[in-house]
């Protein structure tokens, strides 16, 4: 069923049911929530039972009422670290440009893909194409290789089974146990390069961004073309861009001092 505007009347029931859980009572039954939705019972009944399933609603055993459920104060984390990391990135971005000259990006992962939340262009005449928004293969960037690095074992077995592992050019790596071995080398670094792997001629670094409890939820790279980012110019621009995802991540409240500087991410964020 839709509603006049196209939409699904289910899920437009479903969303509402949820914000009446923003009267910040603990706990609501099937009663209360049918009167304030203006809905029968039986409908507000089969919507709680597919929130429950989904886990973005949870009943107390004890006395029959809904809560919100765990997987809510997922997404919201996932939403305040978003803003968190937008404000973050800012002023490392430009300032990681006025230094090296090349474009800069900040991506995070959605399933097996990088999506560029960030990017200043460089000021170069000849640079990349702004990719602000766009979804990219996580297998053959200098970002997706940071954060696949990054996963815990499961969450990596996860994305590797799910991912095409597409080949986009001649150095693309397709064959898992290959990634795997140069995700080691990224994790032993702390930096990763991808050149010409998803497009000739174009090379990139990336290192990554770090939140307060010391997970990787996004990746801050540069990228330009293969032959003006040579191996000598990508290890001295490593070093540089290495920084700069510390120096966001400081500013997402991460301290080297008090926190392992490296701690499997668990969920998907969650470049070049």
């Amino acid at each position: 069923m839709t509603t006049e505007g196209g939409g699904l009347s289910s899920v437009g029931n479903a969303a509402r049911l949820l914000k009446v859980f923003l009267s910040r009572e603990k706990e609501l039954g099937v009663s209360e929530l049918a009167r304030r939705l203006g809905l029968g019972k039986s409908t507000v009944h089969r919507l709680l039972t597919t929130l429950v399933s989904e886990g973005l609603v949870e009943q107390n055993t004890e006395t029959g009422a809904y809560r919100l459920g765990l997987v809510m104060f997922e997404l919201g984390q996932a939403v305040r670290v978003h803003m968190d990391l937008h404000a973050a990135v800012g002023p490392v971005l430009a300032s990681l440009r006025e230094e090296t000259h090349e474009s800069c990006q900040v991506g995070i992962l959605d399933g097996h893909e990088v999506v560029y939340v960030d990017r200043l262009e460089s000021s170069h005449t000849l640079r990349l194409m702004n990719e602000t928004g766009r979804r990219v293969p996580v297998h053959c960037t200098s970002s997706g290789k940071v954060l696949l690095a990054h996963l815990s074992p499961d969450a990596l077995d996860k994305v590797l089974a799910e991912a095409p592992l597409s080949r986009l050019t001649p150095r693309t790596i397709v064959v898992p146990d290959l990634l795997r071995a140069d995700l080691d080398k990224v994790r032993a670094r702390g930096w990763s390069e991808a050149v010409e792997e998803r497009e000739i001629g174009v090379a990139s670094i990336a290192a990554p961004i770090r939140d307060t409890s010391g997970h990787v939820v996004a990746a801050v790279s540069i990228g330009g073309p293969a032959a003006r980012m040579g191996a000598q110019q990508r290890r001295r621009l490593a070093d540089t861009v290495v920084e700069a995802g510390e120096a966001a991540s400081r500013r997402l409240g991460w301290s080297p001092e008090t926190l392992p500087h490296s701690l499997p991410q668990t969920l998907n964020s969650t470049g070049g």
